[in-house]
């Protein structure tokens, strides 16, 4: 399930208790800072379009005083530490982000079956209060590991020790929770030094087979050896021997009086899983502007990362949960795992984008399915075929939905009817209106330097023919291929005039004509009408990169639905 809208009221309204297996959530920081979503050209280079993801900017105003005082009025270890952060802080902007993310965790907390984890990635600036505030939300006793991520290379800060890393807080619901251990490949170093020893089998390296002494269990004599003071044998007699007879017992050739030397048990290369994975990863690399995974979201982590937490801390079948899904990747790693997921954005950016993510990796192994609410709960749904049904859930379903999302936030709804098209949003900028909502590139001439571009322009409200001219003034200006204005209303009959008036482009090698200015309800595009544009057979797409193809086979793909 994909939703759109705030998390804390869709975890409240849709998730029941104990039914999520895993919670990854990558909130935004609290680093003071407005961070931008790049839309790359195909060659990776950032193109100039541009558009405000979200503000990782928290201000104390009376939403937050609000917030602070619903949690304080409810005992308990969270109200504690809401109120003391709230004597040492004050009410500055680190309380205020601190107000947002309580609510959230406590249901987070909520939603988690007896046997789920959490992991809460966030950065230095926040970590150490966010590291007690979950405290009091899941026990200090269910705090598992602090781990660093080296999420970058080595830079020079000017007045401080470069910082690198961000921080992952692993924190489970109770005692008993799903583990699976993760391991290094070991260093050609390592096993240089250590898988020194080879013979039919393979390489192999050695290992004590006595272990501290706890009882008397493990202090009889064998073969003539005990071990010794303080040790005990690590194996009973009955393993011992059995380990010896499938020649897993390495007898030293010489001894004292002439006879081996202590046993030792022969560990080979071939059967070992690797090194144990510890509290800090510097083997997973950052997304860089080659990457081939990056899809220009600013925040991007590398599927990697969420694998490797998908893996340890969940089994296939499991639901995983990311309740600030920005771009998906937690959703591509669940998808590509065989797990089930739910993901939830407050953005219709966000939305678009994870949805052209599943389809350009997936291809036609994913459906969407759009509904205004889930009608059942998770779980599989076998529609005779091996594809994924995707329920989203929030975005309009109705040419009304839609009038009251252009009502309630203009912004949310022009970058949910761009999606309708395939569109990317176009940077808003401040002071001046370039008639600019949206951007399709293609390119139908392969010779071409630069792609051709569609402009599209969004109205929530009332339209007239005024807003087809300026359209068409803004085509000429772009020497844009073709323009379309999508609607909510219907059109006038000299609106379409107007754009009847406009011409046609003709696509550079096969001649064939596209009317340059197109009008389109939002009514026709939800029923399927779409832009009369080259089809990808006689233009290559370039509006998004295009996210790398899944490797498994559609048969491996997980059944997903509601």
């Amino acid at each position: 399930m994909l939703f759109y809208g705030d998390n804390l009221d869709i975890l409240r309204r849709y998730v029941k208790d104990e039914t999520v297996d895993l919670v990854y959530l990558d909130p935004p920081f609290n680093s003071a800072q407005s961070y931008n979503a790049f839309f790359q050209e195909k060659d990776g280079t950032a193109a100039a379009s541009q558009i405000r993801a979200f503000e990782d900017t928290w201000t104390w105003n009376q939403e937050s005083q609000r917030v602070y005082e619903e949690l304080i009025l409810q005992p308990g270890k969270v109200s504690e530490v809401m109120q003391a952060f709230r004597t040492f802080l004050g009410q500055n902007d680190m309380m205020a982000y601190l107000a947002m993310m309580a609510p959230r965790l406590v249901e987070l907390r909520r939603v988690l079956k007896s046997t789920g984890s959490l992991y809460l990635h966030c950065d230095p600036t926040a970590s150490h209060y966010l590291k007690l505030l979950c405290d009091a939300v899941f026990g200090q006793q269910n705090f598992v590991n602090e781990i660093s991520w080296k999420r970058t290379t080595a830079h020079n800060d000017p007045v401080r020790y470069g910082n690198v890393h961000d921080i992952l807080l692993f924190y489970a619901k109770a005692n008993e929770r799903a583990w699976n251990r993760q391991y290094h490949e070991y260093t050609e170093e390592y096993l240089e030094s250590k898988y020194r020893y080879e013979d039919s089998r393979g390489k192999y390296r050695l290992d004590n087979m006595s272990a501290p002494a706890h009882g008397p269990s493990g202090l009889f004599e064998w073969r003539g050896f005990k071990p010794p003071p303080g040790r005990m044998w690590r194996y009973s007699l009955d393993r011992l021997e059995q380990l010896d007879k499938d020649g897993l017992i390495y007898w030293t050739p010489k001894g004292h009086g002439g006879k081996p030397g202590f046993p030792q048990l022969k560990h080979y290369l071939k059967r070992d899983k690797g090194v144990p994975l510890q509290d800090f990863w510097s083997d997973i690399s950052p997304i860089n502007s080659q990457a081939i995974e990056r899809l220009g979201y600013p925040t991007q982590k590398p599927v990697a990362l969420l694998e490797r937490i998908i893996n340890a801390s969940s089994n296939p079948g499991d639901l995983v949960l990311d309740p600030f899904c920005g771009c998906g990747t937690t959703i591509d790693a669940a998808e590509k795992l065989g797990r089930q997921w739910i993901g939830i954005d407050i953005t219709q950016l966000a939305i678009t984008l994870i949805k052209k993510r599943l389809f350009d990796t997936y291809g036609y192994g994913i459906r969407f399915v759009s509904a205004s609410s889930p009608e059942h709960p998770v779980g599989d749904v076998a529609d005779g075929s091996n594809t994924t049904v995707v329920r989203v859930i929030g975005e309009p379903v109705s040419p009304e939905d839609a009038a009251k999302l252009a009502e309630d936030d203009k912004y949310q709804f022009q970058w949910w009817a761009l999606g309708l098209v395939g569109a990317r949003p176009e940077e808003e900028k401040k002071g001046a209106d370039h008639g600019i909502d949206g951007k399709i590139l293609f390119r139908d001439d392969p010779k071409s330097t630069k792609p051709e571009q569609i402009i599209i322009q969004v109205k929530g409200g009332k339209t007239s023919v005024k807003d087809v001219r300026d359209l068409r003034g803004v085509l000429d200006r772009e020497q844009a291929a073709i323009g379309v204005l999508i609607t909510l209303e219907e059109p006038t009959a000299p609106m379409k005039a107007e754009a009847a008036s406009t011409g046609f482009y003709v696509h550079k090698t096969n001649q064939q004509q596209y009317p340059r200015l197109q009008l389109r309800t939002v009514k026709e595009l939800m029923a399927g009408k779409g832009i009369q544009r080259p089809a990808s057979a006689a233009a290559v797409d370039e509006t998004f990169k295009e996210a790398p193809k899944a490797k498994a086979k559609k048969g491996d793909q997980k059944h997903l639905g509601l």
